[in-house]
């Protein structure tokens, strides 16, 4: 009995020792994993510095007219030079060192930019709406949910874009006038780049452009209006320090009350082509 608990004993301590060194082999391994899993969702060079935007400017300025409208035709013809933008945007990924305003601008117009690439990417189509359902891969059933984007070592979608950086890292509901669907009911896409130096006023003619085009927003009078859906959808974004009454009143060309009648208009997908 005596001998056959020496031997179990041995036993168990040679099993102990053979868990323990798989362990320690195993550490490495694991620290690599958990090092992985939790780094950044966005691979930044931490000496990228923030990439010039002439580019996109001189093309916008170009090939979109003073009503937002786009000529795809136009960019498709200097598809090269566009590409070379992307490039800088893809090579360029904000790092700590940037201010808000650099990395915002930067969002925005690499928002804009690789909006009007999947329009590229599937051109000549009617609207951005009928893109995804035409392109056979799982889990994709818009053309938001399309990962083509790659910036630094992620890929990304539209979605990512707004939703995942844009509206979750920025507290700034006028970010709903800067970004474009490629739809005539979106707020319309400027025909300059978005300039970190004048963010602000860019934000704020965005959004007073948009409030006073009586297609996608109209004030009837101080007790009715008839506005974007946008304004629903993002209702949230709209009403964190305000109400969505505040909000517009401080905006808009006409004032309305507090307790006003809201009616939310269709929207039209078609696409913003000249």
């Amino acid at each position: 009995m005596i001998q056959y608990r020496n031997n179990s004993l041995l036993a168990h301590q040679m099993h102990m020792n053979n868990v323990i060194r798989f362990m320690m082999n195993l550490a490495p391994v694991l620290g690599l994993i958990f090092l992985t899993c939790c780094s950044s969702t966005v691979a930044t060079n931490p000496d990228s510095t923030p990439p010039s935007h002439e580019i996109f400017d001189g093309l916008l300025k170009k090939y979109v007219n003073d009503a937002g409208m786009v000529n795809y035709k136009g960019f498709q013809k200097e598809r090269t030079k566009f590409k070379k933008y992307l490039n800088l945007l893809e090579s360029n990924a904000p790092n700590s060192k940037w201010t808000k305003n650099e990395k915002l601008a930067y969002w925005i117009n690499a928002y804009n930019a690789y909006t009007i690439e999947l329009i590229l990417n599937n051109y000549p189509v009617k609207s951005i709406k009928d893109i995804g359902s035409s392109v056979k891969i799982p889990f994709v059933s818009t053309g938001w949910d399309i990962k083509f984007i790659k910036i630094g070592s992620e890929e990304y979608n539209l979605n990512d874009l707004e939703h995942g950086i844009i509206r979750k890292r920025f507290d700034e509901p006028r970010i709903h006038f800067a970004l474009v669907c490629a739809a005539l009911s979106c707020p319309k896409l400027k025909n300059e780049a978005y300039d970190p130096a004048r963010l602000d006023a860019q934000l704020t003619s965005a959004v007073k452009d948009f409030l006073a085009n009586p297609i996608k927003n109209e004030i009837i009078n101080q007790d009715k209006a008839e506005l974007s859906k946008l304004f629903s959808w993002y209702k949230g974004d709209f009403t964190k320090k305000t109400s969505l009454i505040a909000f517009l009143n401080k905006y808009a060309p006409k004032k309305i009350n507090e307790k006003a009648k809201i009616i939310y208009k269709t929207y039209d997908w078609s696409l913003n082509e000249q």
